[in-house]
C-alpha cells in the first residue's frame, strides 16, 4: 500500500489546524516535515507554534524541521526551502496552506487587509510553488496541494467579501494554470476544501466563534483526505479540486461521524463551509 514513508513535505501554515493535521497524518507514514509558518512563541488565540508543531510530528512516527517563516517575504520562503533540501535532501511535496481571511465588505475592508490576504493567499501560494518546483523535479511522485476552493465564479461567492474570494480563488487558479504548465514533468497540481466548516482558530475567531465550531468537523478529516491525494500517481492524477468528503468516500470511508467536532450534532446539522 502506497504510504508517505520517507517523503519531505513543506508546508506552510503548519503549525496549527488543517496545516498541522496534514503533518500528523504524514508523519504517522513516517514522512519528513518542514513546518513553516510565523508562530514562534505561544499567542492568546492562536494555540500552537512552529516548535509545538514540530514536537507532536516526532511523537507520531515523522521527523519535523521547524522554520520560521512570513512567507510574503521571498528571501526568508527561498531560505526555508534551501533549508529543507539541505536538511532532508529534496522536497517530494509542498503543501500550500498558509491563508489568511477577513470576511469585510468592500467599503469596510482597508488596503491593509486586502494586501495581506493577496500577498499571503495568492502570492505566497505562487511563490512557495515557484520556489519549490527546481526540486519537486527531481522528486518521484511530486505533489503541489492547494488548500483552496473548487472555482464557482458565481456572483453569491463573491457578493459578501470580494477581496477574500479573490484571494482565494488565486490559489485555485494557480492549480489551474500549473496542473497544465508542469504537466509534462509528471508534477501534480490539485486543490482540497472541506464540504463543511473546520474547527479552526479562523473559524473560532472570525466566521462564527462557538455555535460554528460545535457544526464543524475537526482537522483531522483534511488530514486523511490530503493524505489520500498525495498518495496517488502525480502524473494521472492532477488539476483536481477535490472535497475532503468525496475524496475519502473515493477510498471506502463513509461513516463521517468520527470527525464531527460534537457527537451530539447531526450530519445535516453541520455548517457547510464557503463556496460548497
Amino acid at each position: 500500500m502506497a504510504n508517505l514513508n520517507g517523503k519531505t513535505l513543506f508546508i506552510t501554515g503548519a503549525s496549527r489546524g488543517i496545516g498541522l493535521a496534514i503533518a500528523k497524518r504524514a508523519a504517522l507514514d513516517g514522512a519528513n516535515v518542514a513546518v513553516v509558518a510565523k508562530t514562534i512563541v505561544p499567542h492568546p488565540k492562536l494555540p500552537g507554534t512552529i516548535y509545538s508543531a514540530a514536537e507532536e510530528i516526532n511523537a507520531m512516527g515523522g521527523r519535523a524541521l521547524p522554520l520560521p517563516v512570513d512567507i510574503r517575504f521571498e528571501d526568508q520562503l527561498e531560505m526555508a526551502i534551501q533549508r529543507t533540501v539541505a536538511h532532508f535532501g529534496g522536497i517530494d511535496i509542498v503543501v500550500n496552506n498558509a491563508s489568511a481571511i477577513n470576511l469585510m465588505s468592500t467599503e469596510m475592508l482597508t488596503m491593509k487587509n486586502y494586501d495581506l490576504m493577496h500577498t499571503i493567499n495568492t502570492r505566497g501560494t505562487f511563490l512557495c510553488s515557484k520556489l519549490a518546483i527546481p526540486h519537486l523535479k527531481r522528486a518521484k511522485n511530486p505533489h503541489v496541494l492547494n488548500l483552496s476552493p473548487p472555482l464557482n465564479i458565481e456572483a453569491r461567492w463573491f457578493q459578501n467579501h470580494v477581496a477574500y474570494t479573490m484571494a482565494k480563488f488565486g490559489m485555485s487558479m494557480c492549480v489551474l494554470g500549473m496542473s497544465e504548465e508542469f504537466a509534462n514533468l509528471g508534477i501534480a497540481f490539485n486543490a482540497l476544501w472541506p464540504k463543511t466548516t473546520i474547527a479552526t482558530a479562523a473559524v473560532a475567531n472570525i466566521v462564527g466563534g462557538e455555535p460554528v465550531l460545535r457544526r464543524s468537523r475537526s482537522p483531522k478529516i483534511m488530514g486523511d483526505a490530503a493524505h489520500a491525494i498525495l498518495i496517488r500517481e502525480s502524473a494521472s492524477f492532477s488539476g483536481n479540486f477535490c472535497i475532503d468528503e468525496d475524496v475519502l468516500r473515493e477510498e471506502g470511508c463513509h461513516d463521517f461521524s468520527k470527525y464531527r467536532v460534537d457527537p451530539a450534532i447531526t450530519e445535516e446539522e453541520l455548517f457547510p463551509d464557503f463556496f460548497i
